[in-house]
């Protein structure tokens, strides 16, 4: 018996290092494409990007005052209802519904879609905070990232280009497919969200990225839903974050714009 276990151990051994010497297959390698979609995502979508993001909590600074989210674990279930149930499925269904009309060259869907999208905001401060963000993603992608078709695209809109509209927009001008696009804008969103949670808090590094790790799932079953939901499909529940929006502009001190 012994002999069998050592005879078994030495050829596992073996085949490890002999796989080993060889190294493991290399992964598929991307393509130009891929790559460039990529590191366009990574910059649009960067905090570093010019869009003034840090300036906004959606409401979130009048949600500490109020005692609704005073640590990790109560900013987690706040942010995983506003993304699940309210703004954030809500601006993934307009990148994802922009991104379609662009790509299949609907100018009449586009222009319809960015009205809504303008229109679809609880309160004057979330209007501001994405119309602003909407304006300066396009001026930065425009002004650094410019591309054949863009201009036309954003003349299609005919009126103010809210944040989400934006970035789908931007995304299917460059060629950059659905899903990641997806992927990185709510991302970028639930980031930005915890930064103002961490500096509201206040909150630690570490434990703010054990609440970016937490939405990770949440993310994923969200861009799923966005990319099977149509436009009758829009809807949020998340009542008292919107009312957090609306009491926050009249909040007697603030950090933040929004």
């Amino acid at each position: 018996m012994t002999s069998i276990v050592t005879t078994s151990i030495i050829t596992a051994t073996a085949m490890l290092m002999t796989t080993n010497s060889v190294g493991p297959p290399d992964a598929r390698a991307m393509s130009e494409s891929e790559a460039a979609a990529l590191y366009r995502l990574m910059t649009w979508l960067s905090p570093s990007f010019p869009v003034g993001a840090f300036s906004y909590s959606s409401g979130i600074e009048w949600a500490v005052e109020a005692g609704d989210v005073s640590n990790a674990a109560s900013l987690h279930d706040w942010l995983s209802a506003m993304l699940s149930d309210g703004a954030g499925f809500c601006d993934a269904v307009f990148v994802a519904q922009t991104h379609r009309a662009v790509t299949a060259h609907d100018d009449a869907a586009l222009q319809g879609i960015a009205e809504l999208a303008a229109a679809f905001v609880p309160s004057r401060e979330r209007q501001m905070e994405t119309t602003t963000q909407g304006r300066a993603f396009i001026d930065a992608t425009r002004a650094a990232w410019s591309c054949e078709g863009l201009d036309e695209v954003i003349e299609a809109c005919n009126g103010p280009i809210v944040y989400p509209v934006a970035v789908g927009l931007v995304s299917a001008a460059h060629g950059i497919p659905l899903e990641p696009a997806l992927h990185a804008f709510l991302h970028a969103v639930v980031s930005n969200w915890i930064s103002a949670g961490s500096r509201l808090i206040p909150l630690g590094q570490t434990d703010s990225q054990r609440v970016l790790a937490r939405l990770e799932q949440d993310v994923s079953t969200t861009v799923k839903r966005a990319l099977s939901a149509g436009i009758d499909d829009l809807g949020s529940a998340t009542f008292r974050a919107d009312l957090a929006s609306l009491r926050h502009e009249t909040q007697y001190t603030r950090l933040f714009r929004s």
